[in-house]
């Protein structure tokens, strides 16, 4: 049987997280190799919303500075949120290798295609006609904890389904499903995807 202090040391190393000001040049390499990540935003009313997002659509620009590449969709919750209270969280977790969750915490602004800092970024990512929207956030808080709990997962490919569909209907349809499907959130808050 396991000593009580053995059990106590233990728990302490699966509890204990640690809070850093700034992405790490290690927490970056990790980041890059990641097929997914979540983005939590709320506003003061209405539901909470988390997104997972895949394909290649993340960027670390700089220790504190993160811009992500947002694709057509059926809603256009985060647009809605941040456009009501700008904070953000981004979490990532593992799936293979060391255990560890990661989130992001901070402010962002969202940028279209009318936007000077669309431009500036967009050239980050692959081209796609369903590139709706650039996220920028400024991050003051980075958190890692255990991640022991999360499964393994081999990652078998990328789903293609969503590029395929947007290249399909061209630019002019995709502004006419912005328009149908995404200029409110499903609280009703606008978007201001047209303007």
């Amino acid at each position: 049987m396991k000593s009580r202090q053995y059990i106590i040391k233990t728990y302490q190393t699966i509890t204990m997280g640690k809070k850093l000001e700034s992405i790490t040049p290690d927490l970056k390499k990790f980041i890059e190799k990641q097929k997914i990540f979540f983005v939590g935003t709320a506003a003061a009313e209405g539901n909470v919303n988390v997104s997972p997002k895949g394909t290649d659509s993340f960027r670390v620009i700089d220790k504190n500075k993160i811009v992500w590449l947002n694709l057509t969709g059926s809603g256009n919750e985060t647009a809605a949120h941040l456009i009501k209270n700008n904070r953000m969280t981004v979490m990532f977790c593992a799936f293979e290798g060391k255990p560890i969750i990661l989130r992001l915490y901070g402010t962002a602004g969202i940028y279209h295609k009318r936007d000077q800092e669309f431009a500036k970024y967009i050239d980050l990512f692959p081209a796609n006609t369903g590139a709706r929207q650039i996220i920028e956030m400024h991050v003051d808080l980075v958190q890692t904890s255990c991640g022991f709990a999360v499964p393994f997962m081999d990652f078998k490919e990328e789903r293609t389904t969503l590029n395929d569909w947007s290249s399909k209907q061209g630019e002019d349809k995709i502004k006419e499903y912005w328009k149908n499907k995404n200029t409110k959130s499903v609280d009703g808050f606008e978007t201001n995807i047209l303007g």
